[in-house]
């Protein structure tokens, strides 16, 4: 967070701006937004010709807000930040892919308070409100003449969602923005854990380092509390192995969550790496499982946390189109291939999940953006994790890793079976399952998956509610008659034309002398990828992390398999 120079204050301004600044530098996040909120306090506020200034504020409470903001002039197609007056400086945002040019993210995350954008040229505006997922969208239309200085407005921001008040919480485990921004765009997203990426290694066999856009000194060792239930947990590590004795070779990336002290190994090999993020309470979060060595991590690592919501999903146009490994047609119908759309690439991210469930590992999903890399906000992607009572990280944590959750780009979900929440061992002969699901447009498809087998559209019914969103429920009896598990997705029907979902977490099926197992063309790919993998890497990698391979494809070659 780059802090305003002194300038124009008086010295009672600079004195307040001196003492936050300390603050600052101290961590104390959340006795610095409290401070910060008053620095500029009193001050008088000069126009500057060519200005459109603006407050956003919550439409129930009429009490300010932060949020995001998109200010574009149409006329000459191009893109402008707006300057916050709070006290607390904005922070701007601009990531354009390399791949797609149309694929851009150009916003400004502001907090609570007055904004204002100046020296603009004459020409058509729109000015784009966004916060987080439970909000509408607001946008606003003007014309500016030259050196117009427009009257203040006040934007309302409407929720259609509430879901925090039924104990349902949101985080990210895959950020690429330094600490220091990260109390401010919580705030703007409404997004309550963080777990951003603060050491970082692309070299095999070499320990991760701080990531040097951090500020500077140590990483924190202990939970960053913006407030009571906005939170940043500072110590987490990506392992994205790219390069091996300076040469590419690209292997993918692990992340390891919430450790407590520097991780003083490199990768490969796997195991060590493990056993000391094990030993600390730590958390292993596949990424993309498309990676060339992605599927060899369940066995090797024990791995339980996989990013359903992946950093190729993005608020702006779809730009990641080439995949690193060639998905089968089973995996992405009808033909399958190396590139795709933007469902092609779901289909995909899903398909491989559910081919790792259904050879045995039980892995929840999370959701990560790596914002910061690409052009997405914080929290697009995001995970929901359910709490009784009173919300604290470690209640987040505990709820995360027993997959009392789903994952979402736009629709809120909410299932249960027999009043069970996701995570949940069932062994009842009959259940019923009840779904609700919230969301801003009406939605696509409304579908439950069991054991890698999508059921055919049930009927469902939607409503559009008073607020204007629209609410589908689904009520369905259920034969327990095999092990397994069980999830619920859907989709948005939206006239954009994009892919916005949701998923649950799984429900785990358990029927006695019944043991879940993976058909045969699933088995066929796992042992392909592997393979594929060890004649790729043999000459490459040391006889250790080959070993690591080999006992991967061992596991994979011994599974059983069932009838489709």
């Amino acid at each position: 967070m780059n802090m305003p120079r002194f300038g124009h204050f008086d010295k009672g301004n600079q004195a307040r701006y001196r003492k936050t600044l300390r603050m600052f530098r101290n961590r104390n996040w959340s006795v610095l937004l409290q401070a910060a909120s008053l620095l500029f306090a009193g001050n008088a506020i000069s126009t500057k010709a060519g200005e459109f200034s603006f407050t956003v504020v919550d439409a129930d409470s009429k009490q300010p807000i932060a949020c995001r903001v998109y200010l574009r002039n149409e006329m000459k197609n191009e893109n402008f930040f707006v300057r916050s007056r709070s006290g607390i400086p904005e922070i701007q945002y601009h990531k354009q892919s390399r791949m797609n040019p149309n694929s851009e993210e150009h916003h400004t995350s502001v907090a609570s308070g007055l904004c204002v954008a100046e020296n603009l040229p004459a020409g058509s505006y729109s000015l784009t409100v966004e916060k987080g997922k439970e909000y509408f969208t607001q946008s606003l239309a003007f014309e500016l003449a030259e050196d117009e200085v427009k009257p203040h407005e006040t934007i309302e921001l409407r929720r259609w969602s509430r879901v925090e008040e039924l104990g349902w919480y949101s985080g990210e485990t895959h950020l690429h923005r330094p600490l220091d921004q990260l109390p401010l765009l919580l705030l703007a997203e409404d997004l309550n854990v963080a777990m951003p990426i603060t050491y970082w290694v692309i070299d095999a066999f070499m320990p991760p380092k701080p990531w040097a856009k951090n500020p500077p000194g140590p990483i924190p060792d202990t939970l960053i509390e913006v407030d009571k239930t906005h939170v940043i947990w500072p110590r987490n590590t990506e392992f994205e192995i790219t390069k091996v004795a300076n040469h590419q070779h690209i292997l993918g990336a692990l992340f390891v969550l919430n450790h407590k002290s520097e991780i003083p190994f490199g990768a490969p090999d796997w195991k060590p790496i493990a056993v000391r993020a094990r030993s600390e309470g730590a958390l292993m979060d596949m990424d993309k499982l498309d990676w060339p060595f992605a599927m060899t991590l369940p066995h090797t690592t024990g791995a339980t946390l996989y990013e359903l919501a992946n950093n190729h999903m993005w608020r702006t146009e779809f730009g990641l189109t080439q995949w690193v490994s060639k998905a089968p047609a089973f995996l992405q119908p009808p033909q399958g291939g190396g590139n795709g759309s933007e469902l092609d690439w779901l289909a995909y991210t899903l398909g491989q999940y559910y081919t790792l469930l259904d050879a045995g590992f039980r892995l929840v999903p999370t959701a990560g953006t790596a914002s910061g890399v690409h052009p997405v906000p914080p929290g697009f992607g995001r995970v929901y994790v359910h709490l009784s009572g009173e919300f604290t990280y470690e209640k987040w944590i505990d709820g995360l890793v027993h997959g009392r959750s789903f994952v979402t780009t736009g629709p809120m979900i909410q299932a249960d079976i027999n009043q069970s929440l996701p995570g949940t061992i069932l062994d009842q002969q009959t259940l019923t399952l009840s779904v609700e699901v919230k969301s801003v447009h009406p939605l696509k498809t409304l579908e439950i998956v069991r054991n890698g087998i999508v059921e055919s559209p049930r009927p469902f019914s939607t409503q559009q509610l008073e607020n204007g969103a629209y609410r589908t429920t689904f009520l369905h009896s259920i034969e327990n008659d095999a092990s397994g598990w069980l999830c619920v997705r859907c989709t948005e029907d939206r006239p954009d034309r994009r892919v916005r979902f949701a998923h649950t977490a799984p429900w785990w099926l358990h029927v006695a002398g019944k043991t879940l197992l993976p058909m045969q063309h699933e088995k066929d790919y796992l042992i392909q990828r592997v393979t594929d993998e060890i004649q790729r890497s043999k000459d490459i990698l040391p006889p250790s992390a080959m070993a690591e391979y080999s006992s991967a494809l061992n596991y994979f070659e011994s599974l059983p398999t069932r009838d489709p």
